[in-house]
């Protein structure tokens, strides 16, 4: 009988990974495609395919987030040995919150209020934080494929889990300053976690 102690980690990263892919098609298949009658001037055409590049850029900003989520769930994946069923618990809720991406990047598509972004923010909070309590997890219960990780090593993967989260918290209270300096804030993640592995020698 399977019980959920003994499913395979590689059926849990296969379905992670068909729901990443689930998400960022579905963003993409948002974008709102203007309607273009036949009776339109080039420069007309242009003009509303100009005013798609707001759309382009949280579509941008998305596949981006996304992408570095999924490089963190295989990395953290990659050090792990075995399933067990808090840690499944864990995944499941993290693929949900994986899949809310999308509503909210859809959300961003129709508006550009404050509340709508702030919503968004907290989708990847909680899914950035999810990460780093599934590495928690595994640290504490030696589920880690490496015996011979030091404990300075696994508090520094949990630090470097939650640099992500700190931005993106951040940009909640930067949004009511400037709501488009908290959009491209959550950039810096990518510069951060670079830096971070070069004074950490991380892998």
């Amino acid at each position: 009988m399977v019980t959920l102690n003994n499913v395979r980690l590689d059926h849990v990263t296969s379905f992670g990974d068909a729901v990443f892919a689930f998400s960022i098609t579905f963003i993409a298949i948002s974008i709102q495609i203007p309607t273009l009658p036949n009776n339109l001037s080039e420069f007309e055409v242009v003009n509303k395919m100009l005013q798609l590049i707001p759309q382009f850029e949280m579509y941008f900003t998305s596949f981006v987030v996304i992408g570095i989520f999924w490089i963190k769930y295989h990395l953290i994946f990659n050090k792990i040995k075995d399933s067990q069923s808090v840690m499944l618990w864990l995944n499941l809720i993290l693929l949900f919150f994986v899949t809310l991406i999308s509503f909210g990047t859809s959300m961003r598509f129709e508006n550009q209020y404050i509340s709508t972004f702030i919503l968004y923010a907290l989708i990847l909070t909680a899914t950035s934080s999810l990460l780093s309590l599934i590495w928690i997890h595994a640290t504490r219960y030696n589920l880690l494929t490496d015996d011979d990780m030091t404990q300075r090593q696994k508090k520094l993967y949990i630090i470097q889990g939650i640099i992500p989260t700190l931005i993106f918290a951040s940009s909640i209270g930067i949004a009511f300053i400037n709501l488009q300096l908290a959009q491209y804030m959550w950039i810096l993640i990518i510069p951060s976690q670079i830096i971070f592995k070069r004074k950490t020698h991380l892998n």
